[in-house]
């Protein structure tokens, strides 16, 4: 069973990542602990049940596909802003 503190552990670790690359979350509607909360819950209940050394495989794909999907939104955000400034 998934603990309150494991969930709240893994929004520290996941936020400590967000002092390099802020959001504005200002522009959302729904507050930054609430999209951390649902997101390492959502996380946590996808590996319950999953045998540890698949864990570490899954997490790496997941950060691959992640980190693909945020690359091509950046250079998606700089085309637009290109556009923007008239380049």
């Amino acid at each position: 069973m998934i603990t309150s503190a494991q969930v709240d552990q893994l929004v520290d670790l996941a936020m400590e990542c967000e002092l390099t690359d802020p959001i504005d979350w200002g522009l959302l509607s729904i507050t930054e602990n609430q999209a951390y909360q649902m997101m390492a819950s959502s996380i946590l209940d996808q590996f319950e049940g999953v045998k540890q050394e698949e864990q570490l495989m899954i997490a790496m794909a997941t950060m691959t596909k992640l980190l693909v999907e945020n690359f091509i939104l950046n250079l998606k955000l700089k085309g637009a802003e290109n556009v923007l400034k008239g380049k």
